[in-house]
């Protein structure tokens, strides 16, 4: 890929919208990119951290294990967006596994010429803050939806938030998103550390009150304003 062409697709990514052709140099000289292949691994948990990623197209779930193997989902990426979101001026490892979803291209910077970038352009440390505090409040608010809310609510909840993150509204009608990932019983489990089995019947407890549906390739559709009054 052209120096140009990286050019042009990092500054399709928030952090460096602004920035002059001048300002876009050094960091266009840094980067690099690759595809990775649907189920392949980009790093694992505890791997010394090297590099920030961003994605330019295809889809990325991030995700730890514990001792005993079980799967906790941290997020799902999408194009536009930049992991891991901690680590910056310190060692330290990978937090979480990456796996990619779907074929994907993503640009990479080693993080340590990413952070000398960062130090001489500050207005970019500002506008990484903002994306740090962003998932600060998310994960604040997910902590609070796993104290105050009971299962059931758990799932309307997380429904409504990948409505949002994953949602499309074309060709639905009015207040229905119809969800672009197409997510497993057992990736929804793996969100709010449920079970599968959990999942299952309060999806079909959903549809059966038509609060959400299935489109004809089986994404589910939300009924956002109708999940929202079933919570109040």
């Amino acid at each position: 890929m052209y120096p140009g062409s990286i050019k042009e697709l990092l500054q399709r990514f928030s952090l460096f919208k602004n920035l002059t052709d001048y300002e876009m140099e050094p960091i266009v000289n840094l980067a690099k990119n690759r595809m990775f292949r649907q189920g392949s691994h980009i790093f694992m948990q505890g791997d010394p951290l090297t590099n920030v990623y961003f994605i330019h197209q295809g889809k990325v779930k991030i995700y730890r294990t514990d001792m005993h193997g079980k799967e906790q989902i941290v997020n799902i990426l999408n194009e536009g967006e930049m992991f891991p979101h901690q680590g910056f001026f310190r060692n330290d490892n990978y937090p979480a596994h990456a796996e990619v979803l779907e074929d994907t291209i993503l640009i990479y910077i080693p993080i340590n010429l990413f952070e000398d970038f960062l130090i001489t352009n500050p207005e970019i440390c500002v506008k990484l803050f903002k994306v740090l505090g962003d998932k600060i409040v998310d994960l604040q608010k997910r902590l609070e939806e796993k104290i105050l809310h009971n299962t059931y609510e758990q799932i309307i909840l997380l429904l409504l938030r990948l409505a949002k993150s994953h949602g499309n509204g074309k060709g639905t009608a009015a207040n229905q998103i119809s969800l672009t990932t197409q997510f497993t019983n057992k990736d929804l489990a793996n969100m709010i550390g449920s079970s599968r089995e959990t999942v299952s019947r309060t999806l079909t407890q959903l549809k059966k009150s038509n609060l959400i549906k299935n489109d004809k390739n089986g994404n589910i559709i939300v009924k956002v304003k109708e999940l929202q009054d079933e919570l109040f």
